[in-house]
């Protein structure tokens, strides 16, 4: 038993070591290998393919992959998007991933297979890769541009047989002769347009020929045309050209044939040119063939430039050039390599590749696209790179290029290891330094004894914090458990969980310094610390934010720019003056003015050749340095113009009208804007007879887009075509367009004659008219007008062409009189009518008349009805000035193709009832673009056709409203004016831009006391609206200030406008208390022409009146004795404030002055006495404002008496109403509105009049008493209150409240914000009418001065003043000064009121 138990032990024991062992050997290899790249590559890509419909495609796609690995699973996308192909039967993925159409649909509506695809392949759990982009063209039906017709050619001689087929049918199209295949030999060649060159004819050449298209699922024949073959007579024959080079572009080592060909006599003799130098055949690469025709075999990048084909016949020389294009593929230089890395390490992938044009490089990862951002960056033009690295970033990576020739990819693979794996012996070269150093060597992977990791390193500061690098400290760990430690910093931004690693580069070292971070940026640090047992415990975060940017680079300075050629622009600049640190780059922004959409480039020298410009476009260029802080300071914009070249896009609109037998007017419209290429200068006129060969040509001025052909033959057809030219030469011309000169010419200096008869035959529901033209055959007639209408022949209007002799008349009433008139008409008007009526037959009559079926002379001659208008008028609006007018014409086959001679006339105008003027312009395809509208105006549009003498009506209408834009002008009329009795403040006055270009939202005053400062230094006031007056307030005294204004509307802000200055003034007055009371009293009315305009810098005072107020006194003195001595005898009864105690109150409120950026809003501000003017006082209908709702902005509360504002100084000695009035105040300030003031506090004791004072000047003191006076002024003046009480004497202050009538409370109203008026220059202003909510309209000024006088008779003792809140001491005794001022000036009041009263 014991041995038992001793043989178990012992086997427990050997299981337990086995078992040991065995898990070290795991962990050995863990550590020890990387897990090996994935092979996974396209073996076949697809390709560009041409299907034919109905037939079967395939898009070939197959991968090499590890057979290890698991399955590769391959899906298609078309146009960017992945394909569902699980119950599609028509279209499957085969087992090697081609793509497999069993039969291609494709019809004019409906092109389901045609497009780009793409093959994807992935292996899960590894990543996807994308393969090149591949286009799936369908072959169109066969069809026709031109085709061959007959021709005759001299032996000996050249002529081409026209054949033009659809673009990528021209490889199946065949020639025949007789029926029989045409082969091609030198002699014969057919052009790349499809046409047949016959060149050194003989008679054997003579026969039929026919262009047939095959091979493409329908084959189809065209024409067939006789060419004969003439005798040479020995004439000479001047040389023109039948096939002239063009313009092409090919790939590399692609095969391209420049026609040539010339025919004359003698015989010419052909040479080409490329560039300057004559060109010479080669073997097998260079020939001549079709009588002068080149072909280049293989092209090379070096065969791109200009081919000049010239011909000499020994009398004349022709030539004639074209541009061979050259396009590369792209091609690899670089591609990206596999790369293992940790993660929160840096990698770059790159990629370099080459191709002309220049290829556009993007990276995708597992088959998605990768958007650039903080951790995603394109570095160096095309490398990848990756900051911070996770374990999602793990994957294949591929580089694309693509540019017009085609497109290429490359893949790489990213393995992110953990921690315990070790990387390979060799960093792979993708790795930047950084990354490099990143990796400790020998600290990871290897088999490592057990053992405790460090603990965390403690005290982790920072120890240095600039704007883009921090320094970090810290100490050993507590229990390092090893003596040569490595620490880890893993640092990210705040805000993000993509972390970034830096390793110390020695061991012990216990500080590193992390370089590249943003400035300002917060971020998290923490430290780790490796033993050779492993990684320890992480310290914990810090939060560590960078220094704001300094020392940045200063601008560049002496930027120059100049235009190379119509493409590029050279630039050169010096290094910047100021900065600290090397420059590492500039960053080059350039804006097309045209456009408005800044781009930049980033550039290592000081000076770059930008180029793929538009030609004749300004640019505007402006630098910015960089160093290692950042980016500097701008350059100022510098702005330069590319040069101009040849149009590249023909003149638009061209349309054709025949004159007489020996003219035809040609008017066409300028080329695109984009196409013109520069200034135009001239356009060239071509014209031929027919499809003739020969030429004539007219050249007309730049402007001038309308020209008369005169000299013609009578009964012609002539074809015309137009070209622009610029200084740099002819661009390309129009397509022909044919029109036929008349045969005769007829008078049309006056209006045709009467038809010689007129028939007409009435059926059921129509009328069959019939007639004869005038007898008179020498006046020239356009068409017939044909009127009818049940008892009157005005109802409708039928017109018709010229050459109708009849007419059916249908859908008329059965059983019905109409009365018919018919006239023929042409420029001149309509002449003498004929009448005619029938009776149209009933209902009961046989459908059919036996009639119609028996009498030939009433068969139908082909288009018998007139022409029909346009239909379907659309109005598609594209920018602020343009609309593309489209339309559908009935009359033409349903393909809409325009195969005559017929224009279209688009007429246009404003819905502006003011402006009606019309505007038409002629088309001769079914839309027109109509430009040089106005932004933001809506525009009606209607179309009418018409072909030789025949037109139809316009057409029905339709609208289009164009897009806004931003202001095109500034605001205009900009007048500033000073402030009456406020010589700190000014107000502004405008009226809206002309040309505002959309709804005005807004606008912005700046101000400032130099007119050069910069922009950015002016003050700004900003008006919120459509206001067109603002108050500014708080300005310096005997200061200039200058002011422009600028408009903005939902598009954007408008230019600025002029400077307009405004010098406020001197000083203010000494005794500002007497100056704002007297100059609430306006100089009364002189006679006509004794009125001077004032100083807008000066206060409005009282003087200069000095008789007719003699004459008021006398008046008052002699009826208003009696009342004179009530008042007297109240005054000396009641008590009152001192003049004194109110001016202490007036300066304490006062504030300081200022100018600054944005205005403060929380001023104090003065409570004014409110005063009616005498003028105003008259017994008659008081003047409305002329403007019931003044647009105005709070800027103060205004101080004159037209500015009805509430009183506040009781308010002083409430710190609570003190507040609520400066808020209510700043939300006047900044918004507008009526929302009224709170209610004056309860209790307020109501007091006597305060006494009323004359001063020498004749100016009237009233005292502001209680605080009831904020809401009463608000409301009182000029209107009646609903309290019995609420008007007190008319010359009295508004600010003194009547005393309440017994069973009557205290009557509080809400003070309303002021409406300041608007400040004229050089005259009195007129006292506004405000109207108040809360108190009746009473419009006359008689029943408040009934009022008055109820209320002057009506006055109660004065009791002894009750207390108030803000008690003022009275004095206790007076001084016969005293009495006698008080006195006189009651006295002067009293007459005044006496005179005012009685005056008729």
């Amino acid at each position: 038993m014991a041995e038992r138990g001793a043989l178990s032990l012992l086997s427990l024991l050997c299981l337990t070591f086995l078992r040991t062992e065995t898990t070290a050997a795991k962990h050995v290899d863990k550590g020890s290998a990387a897990q090996p790249f994935t092979p996974f590559w396209f073996t076949v890509e697809p390709e560009d393919t041409l299907a034919i419909r109905g037939n079967s495609a395939l898009l070939n796609c197959s991968t090499h992959s590890d057979p290890a690995a698991a399955a590769v699973r391959v899906e298609w996308k078309k146009d960017g998007t992945f394909m569902s192909l699980v119950s599609d039967e028509r279209r499957s993925v085969l087992p090697d991933g081609s793509l497999f159409f069993a039969h291609v649909v494709h019809s004019k509506h409906n092109k389901p297979d045609e497009g780009t695809y793409q093959c994807v392949a992935t292996i899960d759990n590894i990543g996807s890769i994308s393969s090149r982009t591949a286009r799936l063209a369908v072959a169109g039906m066969p069809r026709f541009a031109s085709q061959p017709s007959p021709a005759a050619v001299h032996l000996g001689s050249s002529q081409v047989m026209a054949c033009e087929v659809n673009g990528d049918l021209v490889p199946f199209a065949r020639w025949e002769k007789d029926r029989l295949p045409l082969e091609p030999s030198a002699r014969l060649v057919q052009l790349p347009s499809g046409a047949l060159v016959i060149s050194n004819a003989t008679e054997a050449d003579a026969g039929l020929y026919r262009c047939l298209v095959e091979n493409v699922g329908s084959s189809k024949a065209s024409d067939e045309a006789q060419l004969q073959t003439l005798p040479e007579t020995g004439e000479e024959r001047k040389l023109e050209f039948l096939v002239q080079p063009a313009p092409v572009t090919k790939a590399v080592g692609a095969d391209v044939l420049l026609p040539c060909l010339v025919t004359g006599f003698p015989a010419p003799r052909l040479r080409w040119m490329f560039g300057d130098k004559h060109l010479e055949e080669s073997e097998g690469r260079v020939e001549l063939l079709g009588g002068g025709s080149l072909q280049i075999s293989n092209l090379t990048e070096e065969d791109a430039g200009v081919y000049t084909c010239a011909a000499d016949s020994g009398n004349a020389t022709v030539e004639a050039q074209a541009q061979l294009t050259m396009q590369v593929p792209p091609r690899f230089v670089k591609r990206p390599d596999n790369i293992y890395a940790y993660e929160s390490m840096d990698i770059v992938f790159e990629c370099e590749v080459s191709g002309s044009p220049a290829p556009t490089v993007k990276w995708v990862k597992n088959g998605d696209a990768v958007i650039p951002s903080d951790y995603f960056k394109i570095i160096k033009e095309h490398n990848l790179q990756v900051l911070g690295l996770v374990k999602s970033d793990e994957g294949f990576y591929q580089c694309l290029a693509e540019n017009d020739a085609g497109n290429i990819q490359s893949s790489a693979q990213l393995v992110i290891l953990d921690h315990d794996v070790a990387l390979p012996s060799f960093p792979p070269p993708s790795l930047t330094p950084n990354t490099a150093d990143h990796v400790t060597p020998g600290s990871r992977g290897a088999a490592r004894p057990a053992g405790p990791a460090p603990s965390p390193p403690r005290d982790v500061v920072a120890s240095l914090v600039s704007t883009r690098f921090i320094k970090l400290t810290w100490r050993p760990p507590a229990e390092p458990h090893g003596d040569e430690l490595t620490f880890s910093v893993f640092y990210s931004q705040e805000g993000t969980s993509r972390e970034r690693v830096v390793n110390t580069s020695r061991p012990g070292e216990m500080q590193v310094t992390i370089q590249n971070l943003m400035p300002d940026t917060k971020y998290r640090f923490r430290v780790v610390a490796h033993n050779g047992n492993g990684q320890g415990e992480s310290s914990a975060a810090l939060k560590v934010a960078t220094q704001a940017e300094v020392q940045v680079p200063g601008p560049a300075p002496n930027l120059q720019a100049a235009s190379n050629s119509p493409t590029s622009v050279s630039l050169s600049w010096d290094k910047p003056l100021t900065g600290n640190g090397e420059m590492l780059t500039y960053k080059l922004y350039y804006t097309d003015k045209s456009f408005g959409s800044e781009q930049d480039v980033d550039v290592d020298a000081q000076s770059y050749a930008m180029t793929g410009l538009k030609k004749n476009t300004e640019y505007s260029f402006r630098v910015v340095a960089n160093n290692q802080h950042g980016p500097g300071v701008s350059t100022d914009d510098i702005v330069v113009r590319t040069l101009s070249d040849v149009p590249s896009a023909p003149p638009q609109n061209l349309t054709v009208e025949v004159q007489n037998s020996k003219s035809i007017m040609l008017r066409w419209q300028p080329p695109p804007l984009s196409g013109q290429n520069g200034e135009i200068t001239s356009y060239k006129i071509r014209y031929r007879k027919g499809y003739r060969r020969s030429e004539a040509a007219e050249v007309t001025a730049g402007t001038q887009l309308v020209k008369l052909i005169d000299g013609l033959e009578r009964g012609t057809e002539y074809s015309f075509r137009v070209s622009a030219m610029t200084v740099n030469g002819t661009g390309p011309a129009t397509e022909w367009t044919a029109a036929e000169t008349f045969e005769s010419d007829l008078d049309e200096s006056r209006v045709p004659d009467q038809p010689s008869s007129l028939h007409v035959r009435p059926l059921v529901s129509s009328i069959v008219v019939s007639w004869t033209p005038p007898e008179n055959q020498d006046i020239v007639v356009r068409g017939y007008s044909i009127g009818y209408g049940i008892g009157s022949p005005h109802t409708q209007t039928i017109k018709v062409d010229y050459k109708q002799r009849y007419y059916t008349i249908e859908n008329l009433d059965p059983s019905s009189h109409y009365v018919i008139t018919l006239k023929a008409y042409n420029n001149m008007g309509e002449g003498i009518p004929v009448y005619e009526s029938a009776n149209t037959r009933p209902q009961s009559d046989l459908d059919v008349d036996p009639y119609e079926l028996s009498h030939a002379p009433y068969t139908p001659v082909p288009d018998p009805s007139p022409m029909m208008p346009p239909v379907g008028v659309q109005a598609s609006v594209l920018t602020h000035d343009t609309i593309k007018v489209t339309w559908a014409d009935n009359s033409l086959p349903k393909n809409q193709k325009i195969t005559d001679n017929r224009f279209y006339t688009v007429r246009w105008k404003t819905n502006i009832p003011a402006n009606t003027k019309v505007k038409t312009a002629n088309a001769t395809s079914l839309s027109h673009m109509v430009t040089g509208l106005k932004p933001n105006t809506l525009y009606e549009f209607s179309v009418m056709v018409t072909k030789g003498r025949r037109s139809s009506t316009w057409s029905m209408t339709a609208q289009g409203t164009t897009f806004e834009t931003t202001p095109s002008s500034s605001p205009k009329d900009v007048t500033v004016v000073s402030k009456e009795n406020k010589p700190r403040t000014i107000i502004v006055n405008w009226q809206p831009p002309s040309e505002a270009n959309g709804k005005i939202t807004g606008y912005i005053i700046y101000y400032s006391t130099d007119v050069n400062a910069e922009v950015h230094d002016w003050v700004i006031e900003p008006v919120v609206g459509n206001r067109l007056t603002h108050q500014i307030q708080d300005l310096t005294l005997d200061t200039t200030y200058y002011f422009k204004i600028q408009a903005r509307n939902s598009k954007g802000m408008g230019p600025m406008s002029e400077a307009v200055h405004f010098r406020t003034p001197k000083t203010e007055s000494s005794d500002k208390m007497a100056n704002d009371q007297a100059s609430n009293l306006p100089p009364k009315p002189g006679p006509p022409g004794n009125s001077h305009p004032q100083d807008p810098g000066t206060a409005v005072g009282v003087g200069g009146n000095g008789e007719s107020h003699i004459l008021v006194i006398v008046i008052i003195i002699s009826v208003g004795a009696f009342t004179i001595i009530v008042v007297v005898v109240g005054a000396f009864l009641c008590t009152r404030r001192t003049t004194s105690h109110q001016k202490k109150k007036r300066a304490a409120s006062k504030s300081s002055n200022g100018s600054h950026k944005y205005k403060g809003n929380s001023k104090d501000l003065k409570p004014p006495d409110l005063w009616i003017h005498h003028e105003r006082l008259e017994l008659k209908p008081m003047d409305k404002s002329p403007d019931p709702n003044p647009v105005m902005t709070e800027t103060p509360i205004p101080r004159t008496s037209q500015d009805i504002t509430p009183a506040d100084a009781g308010l002083d000695g409430n710190p609570h109403l003190q507040q609520r009035r400066n808020s209510y105040r700043e939300s006047v300030r900044n918004a507008p509105s009526s929302e009224p003031l709170p209610a004056a506090t309860t209790s307020s004791q109501v007091s006597c009049p305060s006494e009323i004072m004359v001063d020498p000047e004749g100016s009237y003191h009233g005292s502001t008493t209680t605080e009831e006076e904020a809401s009463y002024s608000g409301n009182l003046p000029p209107h009646r209150s609903a309290h019995p009480h609420a008007h007190a004497h008319p010359l009295k202050s508004f600010g003194v409240p009547a005393i309440a009538a017994p069973g009557h409370p205290a009557y509080e109203s809400p003070a309303l914000p002021s409406t300041p008026l608007l400040a004229q220059t050089g005259r009195t202003r007129t006292p506004m009418v405000v109207t108040v909510p809360n108190a009746p309209d009473v419009p006359e000024t008689s029943k408040m001065l009934e009022d008055v006088d109820s209320v002057l008779a009506s006055l109660p003792p004065c009791p002894s003043p009750a207390p108030r809140s803000n008690p003022v001491p009275l004095p206790q005794s007076y001084e016969p000064d005293e009495l006698t001022e008080e006195m006189a000036h009651l006295e002067g009041l009293m007459k005044d009121l006496n005179a005012i009263t009685t005056a008729p």
